[in-house]
């Protein structure tokens, strides 16, 4: 139902990025379909970024705008989308999601307020496996801290909403990010940074597949600890704060990351490694408010939990490290390239 004078009563754009993903689109877009507002108040634009698979098809057989780039990653895509976009406030999804019945209708419902530039919504997921069920658990957790900010500095693009003025003028996504990691981290911190105002709503949800085994999601968090550092160095404040981190999560990756150094050093000094099981236990005591509230909605999760986040830990560390390295060889950080410069 519309009310009079709300952002329900204008059209908006859900954009899109998509590689490769034949399997998914599909299912995306016919939740897009299915949504609790006229079709005729929203367009979907899908920018395929160079897929070599049926993705083209799979998007063609629905009513949306389809865009064709060369491969440029997710970033470029959708800078190339919300340059079409034939409305004033765009929505972003990702290929592998399928939005809740109401997301759009949630998405842009805080625009009435005419001080709020972008929207962060939420994951869900129908996955089974222990691997997964750990990674929501994280996220639910990053969620309790947001819904304590009037304000948040970080929105991921599976579920996203901006002005469109706004995002054009702050220049889009970073498009020296050539993977879908954390580009859109750096473009919150630029938002926040021009002290945009930025909000979480819980209930704009997509359902989405998370890493299914512990390899995958360990994987998944080693880049994400690489690229971070990449957007720490543009926002070195936010290493030490963020809406989105809770700072257990920075302090066990600090003990982590001093304890690394010792292991190879008590080979010649062997008292040495009391100092890292030091730092490994403290990294394990620090998990237990974590784990006692996952414990209490999911037992085995909780069970598990101090040895996935001591891995957890090892592998932001590594990434971080890794991260710091390749700063350290650059003489300025990453520049981003304004949409509005081609």
């Amino acid at each position: 139902m519309k009310s009079h004078g709300s952002v329900l009563d204008i059209c908006y754009s859900i954009i899109i990025p998509a590689y490769n993903a034949e399997e998914t689109l599909g299912a995306c877009l016919e939740a897009l379909d299915r949504q609790s507002i006229p079709k005729e108040n929203y367009e979907i634009i899908v920018v395929d970024d160079g897929s070599t698979d049926g993705t083209s098809q799979t998007a063609k057989r629905h009513n949306i705008k389809y865009i064709f780039q060369a491969n440029k990653g997710p970033a470029t895509a959708r800078n190339k989308g919300a340059q079409t976009a034939g409305s004033d406030i765009i929505l972003f999804t990702d290929s592998d999601c399928i939005p809740d019945h109401h997301w759009i209708r949630e998405m842009v419902s805080p625009f009435d307020d005419s001080g709020v530039v972008g929207v962060k919504g939420a994951y869900r997921t129908w996955q089974k496996s222990l691997a997964a069920r750990f990674a929501q658990a994280e996220f639910e957790d990053r969620y309790d801290l947001l819904q304590k900010s009037v304000s948040i500095d970080m929105i991921d693009t599976y579920s996203a909403s901006f002005r469109k003025k706004v995002f054009q003028d702050m220049g889009g996504f970073n498009e020296s990010f050539p993977v879908p990691n954390n580009e859109d981290t750096e473009f919150s911190y630029r938002l926040a940074a021009a002290r945009h105002k930025l909000v979480f709503n819980p209930n704009a949800i997509v359902y989405h597949t998370h890493p299914d085994t512990f390899i995958q999601y360990l994987k998944l968090k080693f880049w994400r600890g690489y690229w971070r550092m990449v957007v720490y160095r543009r926002y070195p404040d936010k290493a030490v704060k963020d809406s989105y981190t809770p700072s257990v999560i920075k302090i066990q990756t600090i003990f982590m990351a001093f304890s690394l150094p010792i292991f190879p050093l008590a080979l010649f000094i062997p008292n040495a490694i009391i100092l890292a099981l030091f730092f490994w236990c403290t990294i394990i005591a620090l998990t237990f408010p974590f784990s006692l509230k996952t414990f209490k909605k999911d037992k085995l999760v909780g069970i598990v939990s101090p040895g996935v986040i001591l891995l957890r830990s090892m592998v932001f560390a590594f990434g971080s490290l890794l991260g710091m390295a390749r700063g350290l060889c650059r003489t300025s950080p990453p520049a981003f390239k304004s949409q509005n410069s081609e």
